[in-house]
């Protein structure tokens, strides 16, 4: 028989943490903000084990609790110890065996835990939706995975096609937040499941009842955070995110080094515009004044060696063509009148003396800078803390990872000021690495 559909909106959040205080502490604001089901999201199962469910199950007991397992194989006994521990819902891939998923939901029918069988990465999902009915799945869930979403990637025509294909609840994950979460539940979302709009939010409680109301009302509330761009909107997001929000989101790398910012408090974005040129040959990087397009920032390989290839005047020029600033592996002088001007400057050396104009180099040409290679259209972002490049291919993903890095700091934040540490919060010696005795 299949499941009831909810009469209204289920709000789930999906509590991925690896420490279970955190989870914790975040589950209690996001209840009282409205949440229904308390999701101990894969990561959290992963670090903490079944006793997070216990652990949940033993503060929330009139809740429903999901163990999100994204079981593969051995079905019934990973259901029989989530529904022991006091899990109402487990989760077993669609992608799984169809021998698997069977034995999850005789499994389910024998413990009394629901079955949700999660679509992700699955062919045809509308059509194992239909089998999950006839099988007797409690409920199905489609899901845009994190790392899909970072590229810009939605759920909401995945949804609709599922909706159409059972009569099945249908959840749906996919970086829902207070704008996105009433556009589920029109395509077609029982379950919304929100993960990051909540569990990185300073005020989980205020974020859940945001939410809360959105899906209730099918009114969006605007938020300014939580939000995947696609390609249009980099340049928003760079301008936005700090060179270590962005390190970091590239596993600490993408850093242009030895390249400080001369105008110390001014922020660097654009794509690049590259130049090399000579030590002191400052023809080229003055031509391309004139080559590039407004917003690019010019990047000069003037071999990281004085004299100066650029100036005042060449500030002066750069503006009325609204470059967004230079970047000189080289040297420049002028700093005062440069600074002055509010021209956005970063440079190897300063120097009083410039160079001639011989006109030796090129423009439009793959640099190599301190070992980074920058190509034609990379995106350049500095700030006070220094320089980074983004792949112009990966730009849209970066971004959108250095945004999350952002809104996660932000809620460590907030846990930190209500009488923590870094440490605590973190658990740092839970996690240091353990290196096993002998090697």
């Amino acid at each position: 028989m299949a499941a009831k559909t909810p009469q209204k909106p289920i709000l789930q959040v999906a509590l991925d943490f690896l420490e279970l205080n955190r989870a914790l502490k975040c589950a209690r604001e996001a209840v009282k903000g409205g949440a229904d089901w308390i999701e101990v999201g894969t990561p959290l199962v992963k670090s903490a084990g079944l006793d997070s469910v216990r652990a949940l199950r033993a503060e929330f007991p009139k809740h429903t609790i999901v163990a999100d397992l994204k079981t593969m194989d051995a079905g019934r006994c990973e259901m029989e110890a989530a529904a022991k521990a006091g899990a109402n819902v487990a989760t077993v891939m669609g992608a799984a065996s169809e021998a698997s998923i069977l034995e999850c939901i005789e499994a389910g029918r024998n413990y009394g835990i629901d079955i949700c069988v999660d679509l992700l990465e699955v062919t045809d999902p509308a059509a194992l939706a239909k089998k999950c009915e006839e099988w007797g799945a409690h409920h199905v869930g489609i899901h845009i995975p994190i790392d899909a979403q970072m590229r810009g990637e939605a759920p909401f025509d995945l949804l609709r096609k599922v909706r159409a294909a059972t009569n099945l609840p249908v959840a749906a994950a996919g970086g829902f937040h207070s704008e996105s979460a009433p556009e589920a539940v029109r395509a077609g979302a029982d379950i919304v499941i929100v993960g990051g709009a909540i569990t990185k939010s300073m005020d989980a409680e205020k974020a859940a009842r945001d939410i809360r109301h959105a899906i209730d009302t099918l009114e969006a509330v605007q938020t300014s955070l939580y939000k995947r761009k696609s390609a249009g909107a980099i340049r928003e997001i760079f301008e936005r995110v700090s060179t270590p929000n962005l390190s970091d989101a590239m596993h600490r790398g993408g850093v242009i080094y030895g390249i400080p910012c001369v105008t110390p408090g001014k922020r660097l974005c654009g794509p690049a515009f590259t130049v090399r040129t000579y030590p002191g040959d400052w023809a080229k990087p003055v031509e391309s004044i004139d080559l590039a397009k407004p917003g690019d920032v010019l990047v000069i390989d003037a071999g990281g060696l004085p004299p100066a290839v650029w100036g005042e005047l060449a500030s002066e020029s750069a503006l009325q063509k609204k470059i967004a600033g230079v970047v000189i592996y080289g040297a420049i002088r002028d700093i005062e009148d440069i600074r002055k001007i509010g021209f956005t400057a970063f440079a190897r050396h300063v120097t009083p003396n410039a160079g001639e104009p011989k006109g030796f180099g090129e423009t439009g040409v793959n640099l190599k800078i301190e070992g980074m290679e920058v190509a034609p259209g990379d995106w350049i972002i500095g700030d006070d803390n220094g320089l980074v490049r983004v792949p112009s291919a990966k730009a849209v993903e970066v971004a959108n990872r250095a945004m999350d890095v952002l809104e996660r700091e932000n809620r460590l934040r907030a846990e930190i000021r209500a009488n923590s540490s870094l440490a605590e919060v973190a658990e740092l010696v839970k996690w240091e690495k353990r290196i096993a005795e002998g090697t």
